[in-house]
């Protein structure tokens, strides 16, 4: 029996973490195990903690610790306007940058015919039940610029259609892009988005 299974377990469980790799997490909890006290006993607790007590907002999709998450339950948010993101990711993203005031809606991914998603796999029909009992006026569909995302993009705006202001997120040069290092598309975005200076 090796003497290092369990720290074995560990790296390897750590290793399937996006953004880490066998190398980067055998580092990793090499510096948990040197600073055990400081590192790793409070972040094995945090992390049962979290185990116990995450849980999806019922009414947003939104990951929290209670039934209806902070941003639907303030008050101040109830502006009439509601972000839909594909995931929690693309919520917190936006949080991030402080600039939206209104409340969220996570689909939980896109339509894919391929990948056999639907409407009913994600969450569109309660979209549609939020529009028509929370006194919505705009939708903004901030999903992703692709095939899925913009045929999901598509869908929802025959859903809503005549019902709110439908509108979505800017595409084109992000502030500090330099031309040659943007895709075709990015470039036909900015360019079809332009506006007088």
């Amino acid at each position: 029996m090796s003497s290092t299974r369990e720290i074995d377990a560990l790296i390897d469980m750590m290793a399937r973490l996006p953004g880490l790799g066998p190398r980067s997490a055998r580092r990793a909890v090499l510096h948990m195990i040197r600073k055990r006290d400081l590192l790793l006993t409070p972040l094995a607790e945090q992390m049962r903690q979290v185990a116990q007590t995450a849980r999806e907002c019922g009414n947003c999709g939104n990951i929290g610790t209670t039934e209806i998450c902070d941003i639907c339950a303030a008050d101040k948010r109830a502006n009439g306007m509601i972000c839909v993101v594909e995931d929690v990711a693309d919520l917190w993203a936006m949080e991030r940058s402080g600039v939206f005031k209104g409340r969220y809606h996570v689909l939980g991914g896109t339509l894919s015919a391929l990948d056999q998603v639907g409407p009913e796999q994600l969450r569109i029909p309660k979209l549609v039940e939020r529009v028509d009992s929370e006194a919505i006026t705009e939708v903004i569909l901030a999903l992703n610029a692709t095939v899925d995302g913009q045929t999901t993009a598509h869908y929802i705006a025959d859903q809503l259609e005549a019902r709110v202001t439908l509108t979505s997120l800017a595409q084109g040069v992000p502030i500090g892009g330099e031309l040659d290092y943007l895709d075709d598309g990015t470039i036909t975005a900015a360019l079809n988005a332009r506006k007088a200076i």
